[in-house]
Parts: C-alpha cells; sequence; structure tokens
C-alpha cells in the first residue's frame, strides 16, 4: 500500500480552505505520499466517504473560496447524528473514525477548523489517532496561533461595506449600524472599523452605554457631521450584560447563533436621537469570496508545514503562526479559551486615539 495521508475541512467556510489542501497535496507529492479528502467533515471520515486528492482534483484551487472538501459543524464524532426511525438520534461513533483511518492506511489525519473541531481533533488523539491541525476561523479568535488564515479576507470584506455605508450616510444624514460576525471575540469589528473609519466600535470585551455611544454621536453633531457609522460585533452583550441570541440549534458544536445586536443599537440610537437609523448585517457574506493574498500565502505555508510535519513523524499538534514563523503546539492546548481582544490592545489604543468611541 502507498504512503497516505488524510486531510478533512470541519466548522463554518472559510476562505483559504482550498489553499491550505492544494498545499498540502502538493507537498504531500513532492514526498511521495498520497493524500485522500475526506468529506463534509467527520462525517466523511464516520461514514467512509472520501476522495483522492491527484494533481488534477486540486488544480486550480489557490483562488477559490469555500472547500472542495465540503464542511459540516453537525458532524461531532462523539455526538454524532445517526437517523434511527424517524428520530435523529446521537451516538459516540469516534471508534469507528479511528478503525476507519486505520483501514485506509492513513498515517497522520490533517484537521483543518476551529475551535470545535479541533477539540474532537484533540479527542479523536486520546483514542489513538494520528492527528494534526490546522487552525481555521474568519473569527480569529482561536488560542496558540497569533491569526488564523480567512480573518484577513474577512476584516476586508467588511471594510468595503463600511466604505459603501459611508457613502449613503453621509447622503441622508443618517447614522448607519453594521452588525459583524465574531462570535465572542470582536476582532473582526476592531480591525475593519478602524480601517473603515467607524465613529463607534462595539465589541464583546468592552462594555458600553447607550449614553456613550449617543455621546459621540452627538458630538458630532456639533462638529457639523449629522451622519455617524457604528460597527457592531454579533457578540456584543446589551448595556444590561445580556447575549442577543438569533437562535439555538441543537446537534451543532455552537449551539447559540448569535445575531440582532445590531437592531438593538439602531433602535436605542434612533429613540434617544431622532436620527434616522440603518442596520446592516453583513452575515455570511465575511465568510465568502476568494481570499486575500495574505490568507493565501498563510493557507499555504500552514498545508506545508501540516504536510511535512506528518510525513516526519510528528503528530497531535496544531501548526499556528508565531510572528512571522510558522511553529506548532500540543493539541491539548488549542481548545482552551477563546482568543478575545485585550482590553489593551494596541488597536484599541490607537482607535481611542483618533476619537474612536468604544461606547464606554
Amino acid at each position: 500500500m502507498s504512503k497516505r495521508l488524510g486531510i478533512l475541512t470541519g466548522g463554518g467556510d472559510c476562505p483559504g480552505l482550498n489553499a491550505v489542501i492544494r498545499a498540502a497535496a502538493k507537498t504531500a507529492y513532492a514526498y511521495g505520499y498520497e493524500l485522500y479528502g475526506f468529506l463534509d467533515g467527520y462525517t466523511g471520515v464516520v461514514e467512509g466517504r472520501y476522495i483522492k486528492l491527484d494533481p488534477p482534483a486540486i488544480s486550480g484551487l489557490l483562488h477559490r473560496g469555500g472547500t472542495i472538501l465540503g464542511t459540516n459543524n453537525r458532524s461531532d464524532p462523539f455526538h454524532f447524528p445517526v437517523q434511527e426511525g424517524d428520530k435523529i438520534v446521537y451516538r459516540d461513533m469516534s471508534g469507528r473514525a479511528v478503525e476507519l483511518l486505520e483501514k485506509l492506511g492513513i498515517e497522520v489525519l490533517l484537521v483543518i477548523g476551529g475551535d470545535g473541531t479541533l477539540a474532537g481533533a484533540r479527542d479523536l488523539k486520546a483514542k489513538g489517532a494520528r492527528i494534526i491541525g490546522i487552525p481555521k476561523t474568519i473569527d480569529n479568535d482561536l488560542a496558540a496561533t497569533d491569526q488564523t488564515f480567512g480573518f484577513d479576507t474577512a476584516v476586508r470584506t467588511a471594510t468595503d461595506a463600511l466604505d459603501k455605508l459611508h457613502t449613503t450616510a453621509e447622503s441622508h444624514h443618517r447614522v448607519m449600524v453594521l452588525e459583524l460576525m465574531g462570535r465572542y471575540a470582536g476582532w473582526i469589528a476592531l480591525y475593519s472599523g478602524l480601517a473603515g473609519g467607524a465613529d463607534v466600535i462595539l465589541i464583546p470585551e468592552i462594555p458600553w452605554t447607550v449614553e456613550g455611544v449617543i455621546r459621540k454621536i452627538e458630538a458630532r453633531r456639533a462638529e457639523g457631521k449629522p451622519f455617524s457609522i457604528v460597527v457592531v460585533a454579533e457578540g456584543a452583550r446589551t448595556p444590561t450584560g445580556e447575549l442577543v441570541v438569533q437562535r439555538r440549534v441543537e446537534g451543532s458544536v455552537e449551539r447559540l447563533r448569535l445575531g440582532g445586536i445590531g437592531q438593538l443599537v439602531a433602535q436605542m440610537i434612533e429613540e434617544k436621537t431622532g436620527i434616522e437609523t440603518r442596520v446592516t448585517v453583513l452575515g455570511h457574506i465575511q465568510r465568502g469570496g476568494s481570499p486575500s493574498s495574505y490568507d493565501r500565502v498563510l493557507a499555504t505555508r500552514f498545508g506545508v508545514a501540516a504536510a511535512e510535519l506528518a510525513i516526519r513523524g510528528i503528530h497531535g499538534v496544531m501548526v499556528c503562526l508565531r510572528g512571522n514563523d510558522i511553529s506548532y503546539v500540543p493539541l491539548e492546548e488549542v481548545a482552551a479559551q477563546p482568543r478575545t481582544v485585550p482590553i489593551d490592545h494596541p488597536l484599541i489604543r490607537t482607535a481611542r486615539a483618533i476619537g474612536i468611541s468604544f461606547g464606554d
């Protein structure tokens, strides 16, 4: 049997996934290995669905968004959905996953994902699977790496939206509220708000008040600027400390789906100021499209590093970015607390210095 590696993409989709797949495949074949891609996250490992990622299969992938392997955020092998009669029940199928990897002769499985997917990788490692993690999330909230691929593209998408919102806000003398993704971390809101010239940025890490937001908007009006731009991270809490939850999804690693804080902020602003206020929820547009040049390079570096580690016999780790260098850490260090924005982060100090309000 030829020497084989495996790869899967789990959790939410993200610009740069295909670039990782391409880089890992090219590296594997350069060392005389074959690479097999499991379909739809861990579902492919449990159900035995996979494809061979030969050179024709990876041609033209570098610039493509999404993932050719498909992904799934409800396929935890330790809590796997199984149809029994007319009901869905959840079973521990991790043993079957490990057995399939052994049966196929997969020396190491490369798992591309965020905290939920990599927590599953850590637990499969404990059952004997040989795994290397690759950090992925537009939210940039994954511990043990300085940055994840996908984040830069999401920030650019959000910044482009802010550029467009500025023109209509100024024309109509309105307040425009942009709600962005990020889960419980404010990285996307902070970076894009600073890059896109926001007047107010509301993030989960900094409690805010209605009065704090209004104070900035009124100050701008007093300066002859009758419009304002407010960026809100989906995980920002209300002034009374509550999360705004759009819905709950049973069976998903991320059961709470955040959403709606932007509408609440807009309603408060309009009621307090009388200024017409409009809301834009950017949503999944932040996940889509062609990856930026930065994300293509970072994803390629991660893919090469993961494949080379596997070929050297190193596993049970996640590749990561430390400064400008690619390194690796034990999987056990990955699924810790989310990486949130420190309140003394240099970008927060920079934003405050140029007059951006955080509503506090």
